[in-house]
């Protein structure tokens, strides 16, 4: 779908206007639209080709014809022109945490800054801390912020490089000669982000694959091109380049490329490693005795030889995998009993209640809990009190009425900056399963937000601390938390930490989840969906889980419901709720 592309291409416009000092009612007519495509459940290329633009909110016909140009040509030319008036490297700068247009705007007016490096050199000189509306503190988010910006450049969130593997995989494997395809690399592994996309296809014929692969349509432009190895450029969903590489080997070797190209290069020095020792030679073509292969057809084969456990792909970090007698058996998807963290219409949601569950009947979940936002979230349309009341009516209903799944009443609940719950516990007490999340002031020092999050977990009616760095990957740095009291707390009082599987997020993430679990800390794997579409990234959740070690009985949700029950109950009881 264009969405994501077109609402940043709007979002850019406004910004851009903004900058240049144009009308305000425009800039918001163009935010607003942006907001407009950015909810849609639809592709808007489906809506262009019905006719239906002209019935979205704030979409008049002036924005009809730039979306309908967008999709024919790739661009609009109002953003085009406000490109045209400003330096190139401004609008980059609108990336970087603190650099809002009208900063922006100002370090260009008042300072000529063009660039990432008129910055860097404007921040180090102490200008840009003597503009009013600065200050040293802003500064200090701004330099952070472009340290940030740069340590996550040119890598691709894995909720965007999975399906695009998995796209390119499907593909290869209707060539012909290909009798397998695998993927490996860092995203095999599960890794927050990925570098490049590393494909496997088991062949005899390599340069019939190779061509075939580097001859796809989704290739932008080929790097390389061999016998047995093809590089390309492929176009992410949001626009971005990523490289993706494609390998081709026989059956002999295959187990053994799938081990040396998943990685990681730690742990695979280990591995060569204990093969030394034993007098062997391990490369991506297999183990070897002098030059008589012992192992390489598959992972398992390699590793026995080795005297290991067949170690899942999430493992292979060199954090002391190497030292297990036997593999553990991780959580898998079909663990997952149900979601506990999901948006309605009620709030911010696309989908209505009803809609919602009935996706959780669809993938045969025991339960699953209705939790939407509290008062204070008021971009997020957070329910009152009332509204809250009248909420858990509607679900208690709907529960009656659907009986292929069990519908927790629930809520994510803010906590505000002092700690409080934004709920009286008489509200909180009706319901039946409470996360609870900060949504705001995460500017707060150490201290303060640690002590904030702390109070909400000492509640007896908190079951799962949401999201609880509050991260977005490439967007948003975590808090600044003393993870160690969040999870000595966590542990004290039977709550438990999210492994939040929304891709931007996968907060908790793996060490923060080998962290919890080792202190006896339950985590609860739940897609935060606000659609029924996002359900679907569970997977994601699953995978980060995995990174931590974490087995069905560490998450809540693989329980069956009278279990989860149970917990729940038991942490009301100890506090004598």
């Amino acid at each position: 779908m264009a969405n994501k592309e077109l609402s940043a291409v709007f979002n850019e416009i406004a910004a851009l206007m903004e900058i240049l000092g144009e009308s305000k009612f425009r800039i918001n007519s163009y935010q607003r639209t942006a907001r407009t495509i950015k909810d849609l459940t639809k592709d808007v290329a489906q809506l262009a080709e019905s006719g239906e633009l002209d019935k979205l909110p704030g979409v008049g016909k002036a924005t009809v014809e730039k979306i309908q140009a967008y999709l024919k040509d790739g661009k609009i030319d109002t953003h085009q022109e406000l490109l045209a008036k400003v330096p190139a490297g401004l609008p980059r700068l609108l990336s970087i945490p603190g650099m809002g247009p009208k900063k922006v705007a100002l370090a260009w007016n008042e300072l000529k800054v063009e660039g990432i490096d008129d910055l860097k050199r404007v921040i180090a000189s102490g200008e840009l801390a003597k503009l009013k509306g600065m200050g040293e503190k802003s500064v200090k988010q701004i330099a952070d912020g472009i340290t940030f910006a740069e340590s996550t450049s040119g890598r691709t969130p894995l909720g965007l490089a999975w399906p695009l593997a998995d796209e390119l995989a499907v593909l290869m494997r209707d060539v012909n000669g290909v009798t397998r395809v695998e993927l490996a690399g860092s995203l095999r592994r599960g890794c927050e982000t990925i570098g490049d996309l590393d494909l496997l296809c088991e062949s005899d014929d390599g340069p019939r694959v190779v061509k075939a692969f580097t001859s796809l349509d989704k290739i932008k432009r080929v790097l390389a091109s061999g016998d047995t190895k093809g590089s390309v450029i492929v176009e992410r969903r949001d626009g971005e380049d990523i490289q993706v590489d494609c390998r081709v080997v026989p059956k002999a070797s295959f187990g053994a490329a799938m081990q040396y190209f998943t990685g990681s290069k730690e742990h695979n020095v280990r591995l060569r490693e204990r093969a030394s020792k034993r007098g062997w030679k391990l490369n991506e073509w297999g183990l070897y005795d002098g030059d008589n292969q012992i192992a390489g057809q598959d992972e398992a084969g390699i590793y026995k030889k080795l005297e290991l456990p067949h170690l899942p792909p999430e493992l292979r970090e060199d954090r002391g995998e190497l030292d297990l007698k036997k593999a553990p058996r991780l959580i898998e998807l079909a663990d997952i009993r149900g979601d506990l963290h999901t948006h309605t219409t009620a709030s911010d949601g696309k989908d209505d209640a009803e809609t919602m569950v009935r996706a959780a009947c669809d993938r045969h979940y025991e339960f699953m809990a209705i939790t939407d936002h509290t008062k204070s979230s008021a971009i997020a349309n957070g329910l009152s009190i009332d509204r809250m009341w009248r909420q858990i009516e509607k679900v208690r209903t709907l529960n009656e009425k659907i009986d292929t799944v069990s519908i927790l009443v629930g809520c994510e609940c803010d906590i505000l900056s002092d700690g409080e719950l934004d709920y009286p516990d008489q509200l909180l007490a009706a319901c039946d399963f409470v996360v609870a999340s900060i949504h705001s002031a995460m500017r707060q020092d150490r201290e303060k937000v640690t002590a904030r999050l702390l109070r909400a977990i000492e509640s007896p009616y908190v079951n799962v601390i949401g999201h609880p760095t509050t991260r977005l990957i490439h967007r948003r740095e975590s808090i600044d938390l003393d993870m160690e009291a969040v999870v000595k707390k966590a542990a004290e009082t039977g709550t438990a930490l999210e492994c939040n599987a929304s891709w931007q997020r996968l907060d908790l993430h793996d060490r923060h989840i080998r962290m919890a679990i080792d202190a006896g800390v339950k985590i609860s794997i739940n897609t935060d969906s606000h659609a029924v579409a996002q359900f679907d990234q569970m997977k994601f959740g699953i995978v980060t889980a995995r990174r931590g070690g974490a087995t069905p009985d560490d998450v809540i949700n693989t329980w069956h419901l009278p279990k989860l029950r149970k917990w729940i109950a038991t942490k009301r009881k100890r506090a004598g709720a």
